[in-house]
């Protein structure tokens, strides 16, 4: 299996369980006299078996990440630095986000915002960033894609 496919598998047990949980949230009580749709104990033997099959992909997918080299760094470090990357952006967007300030002044005694950095190039700084987040995760898929789960 490929590392991709166990990333997917991963996400789909994920979903899957929530909607256990869901689905037991639902079941453990009802009206009395009432039966509830699903039994419980029936559920709970499901979420246990999704729970380990979750814990030993995720275990997988780790060792994967850690042992695998492409480009001269580990899946992890790759990883790492799309997330702090992606941090970095976030951080940098609500700070342009926040520079947008109308001015709603309906006469000069009115309080007036002025910005304090300079709005373009941050945006360039941005641009620039995004780019490199794309290239970044291009190159993380490839390796997804390509590396067989460990």
């Amino acid at each position: 299996m490929k590392l991709a496919e166990a990333l997917n598998q991963r996400a789909d047990l994920q979903r899957r369980i929530a909607q256990l949980r869901e689905r037991l949230s639902n079941n453990v009580k009802v009206q009395e006299g009432d039966q509830p749709a699903e039994k419980p104990e029936d559920l709970f033997r499901e979420l246990e078996a999704a729970l380990k099959q979750l814990k030993d992909l995720i275990v997988s997918i780790n060792r994967t990440n850690q042992e695998t080299v492409w480009e001269g760094k580990t899946l992890t470090e790759i990883i790492a630095e799309k997330d702090v990357l992606s941090m970095h952006l976030a951080a940098l967007r609500a700070t342009l986000d926040a520079t947008n300030v109308r001015n709603d002044r309906y006469s000069r005694n009115e309080i007036k915002f002025v910005r304090t950095i300079d709005v373009n190039a941050l945006q360039k700084k941005v641009d620039y960033l995004s780019r490199d987040l794309r290239v970044l995760d291009s190159k993380l898929q490839q390796a997804n894609w390509t590396t067989d789960l460990k």
